[in-house]
């Protein structure tokens, strides 16, 4: 196995691409190509500046990484969530990454800024945690942004994430999911773009540029992700690819390319402002709000807060 550029011994087998890489040549071809998908889907002007969803893992660490590199002024954002010590880790690791580098880093700690962390409000809301823990990240992350003057969110999903929210909006259809699927969700008023610049990254090349780049992340994933759909599909996939190489890549963009387009022309949504935080939402009051006074509702009444406590949407940033 011989690196396709120089000829010397290869580090990494793309096998789905149908060559292998040095270490020196993987790392430049990995950032040129994260650069060619930022161009090719005009994910980003030249130099904007950008904020970064950064959970501590090897995806978000690996992109904020490749942006800062590609000359982007890349601001990265942590949701402190509140998962015990798994949560104290991902922001260690996250702390550490950005005071290597000089980069300027954003926290928002959920249960400093509303009572309570993602275990707590997955059992007042009656949600299960990584539902009320993903309503909440979204909600947060694009605040977050709009308040602070950001264009756009760039979040670190993988190939891999990308083929298994596919397969389930496909086994369970969802057309205005399917519609919105892509790397590229344009900004509306009050709510920033969203890109996924590693898009056509498997999971496995984007811990191959980790490793390789020596970019010390979590490796632990988040317990409350024990049982997801998503991990199903994505052995199940994992399964097909191992038999036809690059079937993920071309199951991905055979929808995008062929598929989505014809649908749309479904019609769009219309949102309006919720009437408690003003951000964009279909119908009175955001999800968002809704779970939140609905949970303190429930503290309040198994005194887990004082009556006269108010639920307020704003989230405040504290910059390291």
């Amino acid at each position: 196995m011989v690196c396709k550029v120089c000829g010397q011994k290869a580090q990494v087998e793309l096998r789905s691409r149908g060559f292998s890489l040095c270490k020196e040549h993987y790392l430049e071809w990995f950032v040129k190509e994260t650069e060619r998908a930022i161009r090719r889907h005009r994910m980003l002007q030249p130099g904007e500046r950008v904020l970064v969803a950064v959970s501590g893992g090897k995806d978000s660490l690996a992109l904020w990484d490749v942006l800062w590199r590609l000359g982007y002024k890349a601001v990265g954002l942590h949701l402190q969530l509140g998962i015990g010590a798994y949560s104290e880790r991902s922001l260690q690791v996250t702390q550490a990454f950005a005071q290597e580098r000089g980069l300027e880093l954003w926290v928002v700690d959920l249960r400093q800024a509303y009572g309570f962390g993602v275990p707590e409000l997955a059992e007042l809301s009656g949600r299960v945690a990584c539902s009320a823990c993903g309503l909440s990240k979204r909600y947060v992350i694009n605040q977050v942004a709009v308040e602070g003057g950001f264009r756009v969110v760039a979040t670190g999903h993988n190939l891999d994430d990308e083929v298994a929210v596919l397969f389930g909006n496909l086994l369970n259809p969802q057309e205005d999911a399917l519609v919105r699927q892509g790397p590229v969700l344009p900004e509306k008023p009050g709510l920033a773009a969203r890109v996924k610049p590693f898009f056509r990254f498997s999971e496995r090349e984007v811990l191959s540029y980790t490793l390789l780049r020596g970019i010390r992340y979590l490796h632990e994933e988040c317990p409350n992700a024990k049982g997801a759909k998503s991990l199903l599909y994505k052995e199940a996939l994992n399964l097909v690819e191992r038999e036809m190489p690059g079937a993920k890549l071309r199951f991905l963009e055979g929808f995008l390319d062929r598929i989505q387009p014809r649908l749309q022309g479904a019609e769009e949504v219309q949102l309006r402002e919720c009437e408690r935080c003003g951000y964009p939402t279909t119908g009175a009051v955001c999800s968002f709000c809704r779970m939140w006074d609905a949970v303190y509702r429930r503290a309040k009444k198994r005194r887990l807060l004082p009556e006269e406590a108010e639920f307020q949407p704003q989230a405040p940033v504290v910059r390291l």
